[in-house]
């Protein structure tokens, strides 16, 4: 006898629809300093240079003028743009509208955060020019680099990252210091850590960024630069780096040109540079 009851068994299909894992916030907004909305193709960071006293060594002399150096730099804006369709005619054939459930959107949110904390981290150990174009252009000189060596994210390595910080005088306001998975491994298997250490990895791994470390607030960010084996990262100063918004504008619109199909996007212009380099270290590790 031909047991036929299983040509009639059912698929349970889901109704839900679910996130593939992915960074969803901004990781790197908070850090830096928020130059609201921009007005304009690009912005401008103006700097103005240190002074020193001279002795006055003349009772009634003349008035012995000096310069001070002012300098500006241009940041760019960059337009973005995402799109998702789905065709109506589609709608009836599905358990679930991603369009109306608000998927898409989240998606199209968490690109654009992305997407933001990538050009914050670019301005943070890039290339940035001046507006007259006769200065410049401005990159992180050698001291302000620390080599991968053949080593890890070490204890001394983030010691000497805070040591330039106190040097350049610019450990005044908040510092920050980016970590991805394999400097918290390398942190958490670091066996000259002692036991407070120890503890304050722990809480790094465990996202409680309220908590620092040896001067830095740890930001997870696993979007650092990698080539081949070392990895590079960024420690800096809240100031350090000023970002820009222009247009921004998330919408869900019915398409005519497109037999009426619903459309998702999400666009907008942003722009990051870095106002000084004696306020960012670069860290590489392997």
């Amino acid at each position: 006898m031909t047991d036929t009851v299983t040509r009639q068994f059912v698929t349970q299909f889901d109704s839900s629809l679910r996130l593939l894992a992915q960074q969803k916030d901004s990781r790197l907004r908070a850090t830096v300093f928020d130059r609201g909305t921009i007005e304009g193709a690009s912005f401008t960071i103006n700097n103005l240079g240190a002074v020193e006293m001279d002795e006055n060594v003349t009772r009634h002399g003349d008035t012995i003028w000096s310069d001070i150096d002012h300098t500006a730099r241009t940041v760019p804006m960059r337009d973005f743009f995402k799109a998702l369709p789905l065709d109506k005619a589609d709608i009836p054939k599905m358990k679930v509208n991603p369009v109306t459930g608000g998927q898409y959107m989240q998606q199209l949110v968490a690109a654009r955060n992305r997407k933001i904390d990538d050009i914050i981290f670019a301005a943070a150990l890039g290339t940035i020019n001046s507006v007259d174009g006769t200065t410049g252009p401005y990159t992180l000189p050698a001291g302000q680099i620390i080599a991968a060596g053949g080593t890890g994210l070490t204890k001394a390595k983030i010691i000497q990252a805070r040591a330039i910080f106190r040097a350049n005088e610019t450990d005044d306001e908040e510092l920050f210091f980016l970590w991805d998975s394999l400097a918290m491994t390398q942190i958490l298997s670091d066996t000259t850590l002692t036991s407070a250490d120890f503890m304050a990895g722990k809480m790094i791994q465990e996202g409680n960024i309220a908590n620092k470390w040896l001067g830095f607030t740890w930001i997870p960010y696993e979007r650092t630069t990698v080539a081949g084996a070392v990895h590079t990262t960024a420690a800096y100063a809240k100031s350090a780096i000023h970002f820009g918004m222009g247009f921004e504008e998330g919408s869900v619109d019915k398409r005519p040109d497109k037999k009426n199909s619903l459309q998702v996007s999400m666009a907008g212009s942003y722009g990051a540079g870095r106002q000084d380099e004696k306020k960012v270290v670069q860290v590489s590790f392997q």
